[in-house]
Parts: C-alpha cells; sequence; structure tokens
C-alpha cells in the first residue's frame, strides 16, 4: 500500500481466483453467494459490504482477464470476446477513472501506458482464441448480440436429455406456453380455465408431433395458375390414448386430422410397478401406419411402456410411434429411451423428477381428475354398465368414480366404463 501507484492491478496475479472458482461453484450448485465489494480509490476491499449475488438460470461472468485461468474457463458455458478498437478502450477507461474513482487524467494515462497496454498483449489478447463468440464493435454490433441472446433462450428452452437421448423433442418454450403452463400447474386454478388452457397445449403438443410425420413432395397449382411445391400429408396415422387422461388429447388430435382413427389402451395403475394391461381396443390396420400415442405425463414410464410392448406386439415398427405427453419427468424419459430408442417423444416441458409418492414435480397434480372434474372428495360411485367379456374375466377393477372413456362413434368399445 505505501507503493500502491507501482502494482499492477491488471495482472493475473491481482485476481483473488480461488475465491472466484468458489463463488461460481456454489452459483452452479444453485448457491447465493456474497460477493466482496473493492473500493477502487483506496484500492482494497471493503471489510463491512459485500454483494449478494442469488443463483439464476444464467449467471454472466464478466471481466478482461477471465478466461486466463484454465479452471475458470472450464466452468464456462460460452466464453464470449468483445472485441474492441484500443482508442474506444482508453477513451472508456480515461471517462470510467476519472469521473467514477477519482483518479486524475495524467494518473490514467501513466497507468495505461506502463501497465494495462502491456497486460492486454500479454494476458488479454492470447486468450482470444479461447472464445466460441468473438463480439466485434462492443455493444453497436446489435445483430451478434441478437443471435447470443436467441442461442441463450433456446438452450434455456432445452433439457440435459435432449443432448442424451436425441428422440426426445422439447417444444420451444416461450411466454405464451410459461404462461399457460403457471396456469395449469397453479392448485388455485379452477376447472374451466385448467381445461381451456390444457387444451391449448395440447393442441400444441399435436401440431408438433404432426411435423415429425413423414412428408411426400407434392405440387399444386394456384388460384394464381402458378405452380406450387409443397408437401402431402402421411396419409397412415392413427391415434392411441392412455385412458383416462390420454382422452383429454383426443379432441385435438380429431381436430388436427379428420376422420382419424383413435384407439384405446386401458392399464391398470395400482402401484408403480407391475402395471398390467386390462384392456385394449385399437384399429384393425394400425399396423400399417404410424401411432401418436398420447398421455398427458410421463412419470414412472411403467405405463408407457406397457402401452409401447403393446403397440409393437401389435405389429406397429418402433420408429413408427411418437408418444406425446404435456410434462416428463426424468425417470420416464430414461425408461421409455433406453428401452425404444427410435421411438420419439414429444412434450412440452421436463420437470425436475419423482417424489418419494412416484408423483411428478413440480408437475400438476392427478391431471385425469382436475381435467375430468373427478378432484373433489365426494363419495365414491359405482356405475354399472355391461362389460365386455375381457373385462368379466378376472380383469375388470371398480374404479373410484364415473369415467366416460368412450362412445359409439368411437368404434367398438364399451359405451362406459366405472
Amino acid at each position: 500500500m505505501a507503493n500502491v501507484g507501482e502494482y499492477n492491478f491488471d495482472h493475473p496475479d491481482a485476481l483473488d481466483t480461488e475465491q472466484l472458482l468458489e463463488c461460481l461453484g456454489n452459483l452452479k450448485a444453485n448457491q447465493p453467494v456474497q460477493i466482496p465489494v473493492y473500493d477502487f480509490k483506496n484500492h482494497q476491499r471493503c471489510s463491512d459490504r459485500f454483494r449478494k449475488v442469488n443463483a439464476s438460470d444464467v449467471v454472466i461472468l464478466e471481466g478482461i482477464l477471465v478466461f486466463h485461468d484454465a479452471r475458470v474457463r472450464e466452468l464456462m458455458n460460452m466464453k464470449i470476446f468483445v472485441d474492441t478498437d484500443a482508442d474506444v478502450r482508453l477513451a472508456r477507461r480515461i471517462t470510467r477513472d476519472t469521473l467514477e474513482r477519482g483518479r486524475d487524467v495524467n494518473g490514467v494515462i501513466d497507468q495505461y501506458a506502463k501497465f494495462v497496454k502491456p497486460a492486454f498483449d500479454d494476458f488479454i489478447l492470447p486468450t482470444k482464441k479461447y472464445a466460441d463468440v468473438i463480439l466485434p464493435r462492443g455493444g453497436d454490433n446489435h445483430v451478434a448480440i441478437d443471435l447470443m441472446v436467441q442461442h441463450i433462450r433456446m438452450k434455456l428452452g432445452q433439457h440435459d436429455l435432449r443432448t442424451i437421448y436425441p428422440n426426445v423433442f422439447v417444444i420451444q418454450s416461450t411466454f405464451q406456453i410459461r404462461g399457460m403452463h403457471t396456469l395449469i400447474r397453479d392448485q388455485e386454478t379452477n376447472k374451466h380455465d385448467f381445461v381451456f388452457y390444457a387444451d391449448r397445449l395440447i393442441r400444441l403438443i399435436v401440431e408438433n408431433g404432426l411435423g415429425h410425420m413423414p412428408f411426400t413432395e407434392k405440387q399444386v397449382i394456384t388460384p394464381t395458375g402458378s405452380i406450387y411445391v409443397g408437401v402431402d400429408f402421411c396419409k397412415q396415422l392413427c391415434g392411441v390414448s392412455i385412458i383416462r387422461s390420454g382422452e383429454s388429447m383426443e379432441n385435438a388430435l380429431r381436430a388436427c386430422c379428420k376422420g382419424i382413427k383413435v384407439g384405446k389402451i386401458l392399464i391398470h395403475r395400482e402401484g408403480d410397478d407391475g402395471k398390467q394391461l386390462i384392456y385394449e381396443k385399437l384399429p384393425i390396420n394400425i399396423a400399417d401406419g404410424h401411432v401418436l400415442l398420447m398421455d398427458p405425463i410421463l412419470g414412472t414410464g411403467n405405463s408407457a411402456v406397457q402401452a409401447i410392448e403393446l403397440l409393437i406386439r401389435k405389429g406397429v415398427p418402433e420408429s413408427h410411434i411418437i408418444f406425446l405427453n404435456l410434462i416428463s419427468a426424468p425417470e420416464g424419459i430414461h425408461k421409455v429411451c433406453k428401452r425404444f430408442p427410435l421411438l420419439k417423444i414429444v412434450t412440452s416441458e421436463i420437470d425436475a423428477g419423482l417424489n418419494e409418492e412416484y408423483r411428478v414435480v413440480p408437475g400438476m397434480g392427478e391431471f385425469g381428475d382436475r381435467y375430468f372434474g373427478t378432484d373433489d372428495d365426494g363419495p365414491e360411485q359405482v356405475f354399472k354398465a355391461p362389460i365386455e367379456p375381457k373385462l368379466q374375466q378376472g380383469l375388470y377393477t371398480p374404479f373410484k368414480r364415473l369415467s366416460h372413456v368412450g362412445d359409439a362413434q368411437d368404434g367398438p368399445f364399451p359405451s362406459s366404463i366405472a
């Protein structure tokens, strides 16, 4: 401190890299950190002042020497080098140090020539090679900045599972989609709003799933007499819903695909293991085309595996199955994708995981009860109706409340099952 003017603060040794690494490690572990506040006028830390930084989805580490230490670089997901003209850098430094740090112009220029410029040539410019993106013209380069922002937003909409399983597709997240998820996940949302926004999300998922169908090129003549080269929709397609929550997705599928045939699979859901198939009714020619399998929630993956195995036994190629759901748990994705690597999963969000009760968290509760309005605490109801022979042969299980699972126009399926 006696000869502080001769100390090179632009040398990497002037940085407390160990504490920097500790702070970054805590932030990446979703822990808040206390950043020391530095007094540039007195050239030392303020012993009684800290700046609290909370963990976030995006952490921006800024500094001219942040690429120097390899340990710091390894913690970065994206490295950006902002390249600015030397005259601009000097002008900014003079303005900053005189106005914000109480220094005189001569002292700033002397420090720049003695320490800053040599340090730039020795320690900063050589680290340019480590950058993933080099941004010329700094903040004036709006095009490059927009590209970086779009890239970060795209990463925020992805989940690490997408890098593990290329057959997992998460629809692009927007504020509209996040807003609809907020509403249907809110326990205070009433049934009418829950159904309305769930239907909107389901429609987006169905449309996205249809985008993974095979297409053939087709030319048409427009009303202006011009030729338009487009594509023709996949003709061999059917839907299969896993009763009962999966039925909530049928209307969106029928709205997108006029006249599509829809099959149904009923899975016994008692307990987490050993779930057994108790009913299925599928289109006769299901093996000839592609299948959209529908269930809003992918939790443990046990029911999905049962349904997929049934479709494969019926002759449907694994690569012809697309599984559509609103939210997925990592455990379910692992189970399904490891077992069926050729199948595609299309979802709108991947949640954190399962709790001790095998429920998806943060999740949205019992989707079927909330969608069909059977989440009240009323007395159990048993509805008696003619049951097909399969269900009479020891496979019928009473459900707590009435659940409509089909009608005559769906094909040869019992009008209702309780």
